[in-house]
């Protein structure tokens, strides 16, 4: 089964190089199940980025976006869906001769992560499923759920507990036997 794609591009040729080019994207009902999809979500509703690509300088361009959307996902305790708004800001300066040097390499904690190179065309959709994908929860819990203790051992064994791993339970375990038997 091939992974489907969505674009929605902004060809860099296309645009008047003396304003901003203002853009709104509403994703329509199948491209929000190939995010859900694309992100291993349960559903993707209202998801939409809007904004605007604005000229700096003779080659470069800074975009300014918005992005939202409604996410489900299932529980990491529960399995019950839990759902999660997401609305982000996205600021990315596109750079014209911009590479990822060498050095770069070894000092890719101190790039600036808002600035790319200069593509020949920028997708929004690509943007916007990103700043989804970096906005929404790692494990989501729904509310009033927690994980309780579970114990697993062979039969006959008396399992370990999490108290019983604690480092000085068995001191306090000596400690309560002792004074029991004033000897």
């Amino acid at each position: 089964m091939t992974k489907q794609s969505i674009a929605y591009p902004l060809r860099i040729a296309d645009l008047p190089k003396a304003s901003k080019k203002k853009f709104e994207v509403n994703f329509n009902d199948n491209d929000v199940l190939v995010v859900a999809e694309t992100l291993s979500v349960l559903s993707v509703r209202k998801m939409r980025i809007t904004g605007e690509l604005e000229p700096l300088g003779k080659n470069d361009w800074h975009l300014s976006a918005k992005v939202g959307a409604t996410i489900t996902q299932s529980c990491v305790v529960s399995n019950n869906p839990v759902q999660t708004r997401v609305d982000v800001p996205v600021s990315i300066t596109y750079v014209s001769g911009y590479n990822f040097g060498q050095d770069d390499d070894k000092r890719e904690n101190e790039l600036d992560d808002t600035t790319e190179p200069l593509p020949t065309e920028i997708n929004l959709a690509d943007i916007a499923i990103e700043a989804v994908a970096l906005a929404i929860p790692d494990y989501p819990r729904a509310n009033n759920v927690a994980l309780k203790q579970q114990v697993f051992t062979k039969p006959g064994t008396k399992a370990m507990t999490d108290q019983d791993a604690k480092p000085f339970a068995s001191l306090a375990g000596l400690k309560d036997k002792l004074a029991k038997d004033p000897k």
